[in-house]
C-alpha cells in the first residue's frame, strides 16, 4: 500500500486572526491512519502564523478566510 494525499482544511490563529488554509495532509503506508505534514506546508503554516501576528490582512486574504477577534460588548 502506498501513501494517500488528501485537502485538509487547517486553522493558524495568532494574535486577534485566525485564518483557515486548506493544506495536503499525508497518510504514510506504515501508520495509515495517522494524517502528517510535509515539512514545507509545517513552515508555510509557521509564515501564516508570522503574518497573522503582524496583521498582514492583504496576505492573509490571499491564503485562506480570515477571521477577527472583536471584544464583546458590555
Amino acid at each position: 500500500m502506498s501513501e494517500r494525499r488528501e485537502k485538509r482544511k487547517r486553522w493558524v490563529q495568532r494574535g486577534r486572526y485566525a485564518v483557515e488554509v486548506e493544506v495536503e495532509v499525508i497518510y504514510p503506508a506504515e501508520a495509515p491512519s495517522e494524517a502528517c505534514l510535509e515539512p514545507a506546508t509545517v513552515r508555510w503554516l509557521d509564515e501564516i502564523a508570522l503574518r497573522a501576528e503582524k496583521a498582514d490582512i492583504a496576505f492573509l486574504r490571499q491564503v485562506g478566510r480570515v477571521f477577527e477577534a472583536v471584544a464583546a460588548a458590555p
